[in-house]
């Protein structure tokens, strides 16, 4: 494959060629099976991607998604400590190793001594046989020689010192202890942890428990939050969360039974670190709302509260960063 196509690229290609001898049929079942798996309790003695169907039906179905979530996530943390590079990164509950194609497209140069040294851990055999397959066909040094271990994810699990954790999409199939063993566990190795679940109220109720433990191990938010206190979102009354524009290949519009050229992936995040960073002043919460002469963005602050900003026209420059601000972006209102 091209090393020269930008990593998003590159996946969308790898996935293609993978899906490309599998039944679409098949594949559509496979998914619907996972589907109704994820969304119900997740066995934890055995992987719930059984074989190599399976497997590649979830990473039609999720890959893409996952990459764009985290690859978000990353950007955020990137802005924050734009000085710093991860030199060993281990991905727990990687499964085919959505989040480690992130990480090497935020960190990955021409120079196969300056790209990340990734290991991603997971308890099915398939899954990172997989993802072995398509990081070989990547054309990125950093995941060509990124390590592969099967590992169960739980309470038990112990990491190597490493400069960044991700854990994406993986709280969610842990019991509560095995959850807090595991946040416990990637604050004790890591100088940046980056959590990434569903946008859903569970799914940020999960990321929050994460986010207050981390700060509690002695690390600081760097994204989104513009702070390390309490989130000022009173529980039950909302959750914050993000959304990722997620390119849809015809192949995978056929096993997820779309017709959209593209879907939005909503997700939380947390990313945290040991390091000097400077967060955003304060991060945009919501989509903005585009009005007649005006725009109103709501905003987590610095302050650890919520505001909203009216920004018109009488603003002059400032409307126009306004206008052009996405949801999730940070914004410093000068």
């Amino acid at each position: 494959m091209n090393a020269t196509l930008p990593t998003s690229d590159a996946l969308r290609a790898a996935l293609a060629g993978l899906l490309d001898g599998l039944p679409p049929t098949k594949a559509a079942q496979a998914v619907d099976r996972l589907i109704a798996s994820y969304r119900g309790t997740t066995p934890t003695d055995a992987p719930v991607l059984r074989d190599r169907a399976d497997v590649a039906a979830y990473a039609a179905y999720r890959m893409p998604a996952t990459f764009e979530a985290v690859r978000s996530a990353l950007a955020a943390l990137r802005d924050a400590a734009p000085g710093w590079r991860p030199a060993t990164h281990t991905d727990v509950g990687g499964g085919t190793g959505a989040a480690s194609w992130a990480v090497a497209e935020a960190w990955e140069d021409d120079e196969d001594d300056r790209a990340p040294r990734t290991t991603v851990l997971d308890w099915a055999e398939p899954a990172l046989a997989l993802g072995r397959e398509l990081a070989a066909a990547s054309g990125a040094p950093g995941l060509r020689a990124a390590e592969w271990r099967r590992a169960r994810i739980g309470g038990a699990l112990t990491l190597d010192p490493v400069d960044l954790v991700t854990v994406s999409y993986v709280l969610k199939e842990l019991t509560d202890a095995d959850r807090a063993a595991l946040v416990a566990e990637a604050a004790r190795a890591a100088r940046a942890v980056v959590i990434v679940e569903p946008g859903t109220p569970d799914g940020y109720e999960r990321i929050i428990a994460a986010r207050d433990q981390l700060v509690a191990a002695g690390l600081s938010v760097a994204a989104p939050c513009p702070h390390s206190a309490a989130c000022p979102i009173v529980p039950g009354s909302d959750w914050c969360h993000f959304s990722a524009r997620v390119s849809r290949s015809s192949l995978h519009r056929q096993v997820k039974g779309g017709s959209l050229a593209y879907e939005d992936e909503k997700f939380a995040y947390v990313a945290a670190v040991r390091f000097p960073v400077e967060p955003a002043a304060a991060r945009v919460v919501r989509r903005p709302q585009i009005r007649k002469g005006q725009v109103l963005l709501d905003l987590c602050t610095e302050a650890g509260g919520l505001r909203r900003d009216t920004v018109t026209k009488r603003h002059g420059a400032l409307y126009k960063e306004a206008r052009d601000a996405e949801w999730g972006d940070p914004w410093d209102g000068s």
